[in-house]
């Protein structure tokens, strides 16, 4: 296919996208909200990524606090799974488990960044803050 009708077909492609982005907001079918539910877990997932990556560079002078970080977001990770899958066995196997069970990992993954956030608000010289400034 020639560059120029690529370029020329590239807005075609991704007016779908923003339009199903944008009808999250008013999602009537099943699907659409199982669609909706698995982009917000997404986004969730982004930001609890970004702060776990600015607190691994806070650490990086740290390799045993790194590597109790680690253990710690893999142990999560671990309940996360396990609560969500539990929270959503009511609807197994069901058209709106992926709306269920997506709206559970958000939740939780919502509730990690929280708590992930507040040791970067540690001040320096708090003894009991794992994460310094």
């Amino acid at each position: 296919m020639h560059p120029r009708l690529l370029l020329a077909l590239a807005p075609l492609l991704v007016t779908p996208l923003v339009h199903a982005a944008a009808d999250c907001a008013n999602a009537s079918d099943q699907s659409t909200m199982n669609q909706c539910a698995a982009q917000e877990n997404k986004a969730a997932d982004k930001e609890l990524n970004a702060v776990y990556q600015q607190i691994t560079a806070r650490l990086k002078d740290n390799p045993e606090g790194k590597k109790l970080l680690v253990g710690a977001q893999r142990a999560w990770i671990g309940f996360r799974d396990a609560e969500c899958k539990f929270s959503a066995s009511g609807v197994t196997g069901g058209s709106v488990y992926p709306l269920i069970y997506n709206n559970c990992l958000t939740s939780v993954t919502k509730a990690r960044t929280e708590a992930l956030k507040q040791y970067l608000k540690c001040e320096e010289g708090d003894l009991g803050c794992p994460v310094q400034p």
